[in-house]
């Protein structure tokens, strides 16, 4: 092996590393995030009625999704807070004392120093406390990708807005009951069940916000 496929190879190892250190935690969102609807049955007899089971719609309602590669409008209020405190102590205190006064075949004034005494004290105070807060709003449109056996849409969606060099990228997971989407086809993501929210940046934005690899090498490596 030569010198230049040696260094090619390190350099090679080192961005590997690189991005193996700067890596960002993954978000569990549905896949995938747009679908085509399935074609109709083709029926094999024609029955001649108007009405057809795999594409009938009330007619006399507001439009709804209901089936695969419908849309809908997701409200994103994501609001929670969490707090915890504790305290606890601990005071302990013990003594102890002894002598001997009298012995056989000894005066009773060789025991004036014959005695022996002790004192122990313990004392613990310890105090904790954590809080967390996440607020996130927003607004996007998904699409039903699956219908689960009990009527609940399976939906998934995803934001892209480039501006320059940086692209902002939101995406969107969750299971919706029909009968909690409003008129006007919108839900709130509160009344959505399994939700996944991502929302990330690409590009020098997203790269200045992080820390280089040789300066994350070395948070890793010291022990302080």
């Amino acid at each position: 092996m030569t010198t230049m496929h040696a260094l090619a190879l390190a350099a090679l190892a080192l961005l590997a590393g690189c991005e193996t250190l700067n890596s960002p935690p993954p978000v569990d969102i549905g896949h995938p995030t747009s679908v085509r609807p399935p074609p109709p049955p083709v029926q094999t007899v024609n029955n001649g009625a108007i009405f057809q089971p795999s594409q009938y719609r009330p007619l006399f309602e507001d439009h709804r999704a209901r089936l695969v590669g419908d849309t809908l409008t997701i409200q994103i209020v994501e609001k929670v807070s969490a707090s915890q405190k504790s305290t606890s102590s601990i005071d302990k205190t013990g003594k102890l004392e002894g002598g001997i006064t009298a012995f056989p075949l000894l005066s009773p004034s060789s025991f004036n120093r014959a005695s022996v005494s002790g004192t122990s004290a313990n004392t613990f105070a310890g105090k904790g406390s954590t809080e967390s807060s996440n607020d996130f709003s927003g607004t996007i449109t998904a699409q039903v990708v699956d219908v689960l056996p009990n009527g609940h849409l399976v939906i998934a969606g995803e934001k892209q807005i480039g501006v320059n060099h940086n692209v902002d990228v939101l995406r969107f997971s969750g299971q919706v009951d029909p009968r909690a989407i409003q008129p006007g086809n919108s839900v709130a993501s509160a009344q959505i069940a399994n939700v996944r929210i991502e929302h990330r940046g690409r590009g020098q934005q997203a790269e200045a916000q992080g820390i280089g690899w040789l300066s994350r090498f070395f948070l890793n490596v010291l022990p302080i």
